[in-house]
């Protein structure tokens, strides 16, 4: 039996982020630059290398596996790689195939991702607003997400929103974005900024709205009972009373934790990151690449795992960028 992947404090590790393009139909301001560029196709792995490195770790104990990007349904072909993962759903190796998505493409694909054995996804959303989501996505039209939204759920995929905390933006539309995801039936997690890479001129420290803010406005309108739940990943959790909704807060900044990280993240590129707030990272592609065996590639990974750190360095607290990521949020794939 292989061994699992267990770090230098004890956390196993069974869930991985993997990044299927840098590439993304949208420029949101809090991500990247509006003329951003792009690596080389050739640098990226391919889907056949992109199959091999997850079933890799699928064999190494990795039971949850999130698809991100960018955009990751902008890659083409992506489909392939999606209804391939699902060979492992159904040998029980894999317990979910997931992916975290801003939507704009789920109208055409929806159907496609629950035939591949997809069952939840992520769709980042911060306002309702028409022209105040064409401002913060540059590029992008609410309706055309809505219409995906509304695909994902005729397709019996369960949708989650995820929220950025962004203050003087989404503020004001606390309730509303909350009501309209309990009308439909949708989880709602928020999130603070994080500080991700260079963003041109927008104000890292002015974006920042702390989630304790937006857990107090929530008892402004809502009876807010607390949640001893844990999913295994970053959020904690409130349910509305009025609605029987969870709402999630995640909170890199405001509240640690790291003490029961059980994931790392692997970019485009085979870049694995064993700490989404740290630049420690190790090359995947060059053993992926350098045999047809996959010996090399299982060493490489088990060698990240025993550097994987106990936590991050996030800090806005000196009112300064403490920690901040010089890499985008899109090359690691959020």
């Amino acid at each position: 039996m292989t061994a699992p992947l267990i770090d230098p404090f004890q956390r196993a590790i069974t869930y991985l982020r993997v990044s299927v393009t840098d590439r993304c139909d949208f420029r949101c301001v809090y991500c990247m630059s509006e003329n951003m560029t792009f690596l080389p196709k050739k640098e990226l792995l391919t889907l056949e290398e992109l199959d091999r490195m997850c079933s890799t770790f699928v064999r190494l104990g990795v039971e949850k596996l999130r698809i991100t990007g960018g955009e990751p349904l902008v890659r083409r072909d992506i489909m392939t790689f999606f209804n391939s993962m699902g060979r492992h759903l159904e040998s029980g190796a894999l317990k979910e195939l997931t992916l975290t998505t801003n939507g704009s493409q789920l109208e055409r694909f929806a159907t496609d991702l629950y035939a591949a054995g997809v069952r939840r996804v992520n769709i980042s959303l911060d306002t309702l607003d028409e022209q105040k989501f064409a401002d913060i996505t540059r590029w992008g039209r609410l309706p055309q997400v809505l219409r995906g939204v509304d695909a994902a759920l005729a397709a019996g995929l369960k949708v989650k929103i995820n929220a950025v905390a962004l203050k003087g933006f989404n503020e004001d539309e606390l309730p509303t974005i909350t009501q309209w995801c309990a009308e439909r039936g949708m989880d709602l997690t928020w999130i603070e900024v994080m500080p991700m890479g260079d963003i041109g001129n927008e104000d890292r420290l002015g974006q920042y709205w702390s989630l304790k803010e937006v857990e107090a406005a929530y008892a402004n309108h809502f009876s807010v009972t607390q949640l001893d739940e844990r999913t295994g990943g970053p959020a904690r959790y409130v349910r509305l009373e009025e609605t029987g909704q969870k709402i999630g807060f995640i909170t890199p900044l405001s509240h640690n934790f790291c003490e029961s990280c059980n994931r790392v993240r692997v970019t485009c590129t085979g870049e694995i990151y064993m700490c989404l707030g740290q630049e420690d990272m190790a090359d995947l592609r060059a053993p992926l690449r350098s045999s047809e065996s996959d010996g090399p590639l299982e060493d490489a990974i088990r060698a990240a795992i025993n550097l994987k750190p106990k936590g991050h360095d996030f800090d806005y607290s000196r009112q300064r960028l403490d920690g901040q990521m010089p890499r985008h949020m899109s090359h690691t794939g959020g």
